[in-house]
């Protein structure tokens, strides 16, 4: 139980004594920047595919013995959206700073905001997926406006990846 306790917290990220959500969006980039440096997008999304795995296992087997559904510490979930959101940033500008901080800005603005879908998603299913299934919106919707804009880009004449 301690190991998904900790995991479910983003490794403890999830503790911070406000906006543990955001914490845990934080906490997950130092990750993502080590596996985009070890193995590139394939890299992250090996990682993604790991972590989308103990996320799942840690939330099905720490919720049963909870009192609230979506506990504002499990912020595994947060990484999953986050990820999500920064890889289509790096497959646009690549490693880069302005990659992270636009991933950052618009998976929390929709994480945070939870228009049409993401705030469909987090009633979808069991309450082990929902916790995750919001930030897995999120992170997709957030990785769409990513596309846009660098479509947007590519046909004004600027170039990009």
């Amino acid at each position: 139980m301690r190991l998904a306790r900790w995991l479910a917290s983003g490794l403890g990220s999830g503790h911070a004594p406000r906006a543990p959500g955001t914490a845990g969006s934080l906490a997950s980039l130092p990750f993502a920047w080590l596996l985009l440096h070890a193995g590139g997008l394939g890299g992250l999304a090996a990682g993604w595919v790991a972590l989308l795995a103990l996320a799942c296992w840690s939330t099905f087997v720490l919720l049963p013995g909870l009192d609230a559904k979506d506990p504002q510490w499990i912020v595994i979930d947060e990484w999953l959206g986050q990820w999500l959101a920064l890889g289509a940033a790096v497959a646009w500008l690549g490693v880069t700073p302005l990659a992270f901080g636009l991933a950052f800005i618009l998976f929390r603005l929709f994480d945070i905001a939870k228009p049409g879908p993401v705030g469909m998603a987090e009633r979808m299913g069991p309450a082990w997926w929902a916790i995750h299934a919001d930030d897995l919106a999120a992170g997709l919707c957030a990785a769409g406006v990513l596309g846009a804009l660098a479509w947007l880009v590519r046909m004004a004449g600027g170039g990009g990846a």
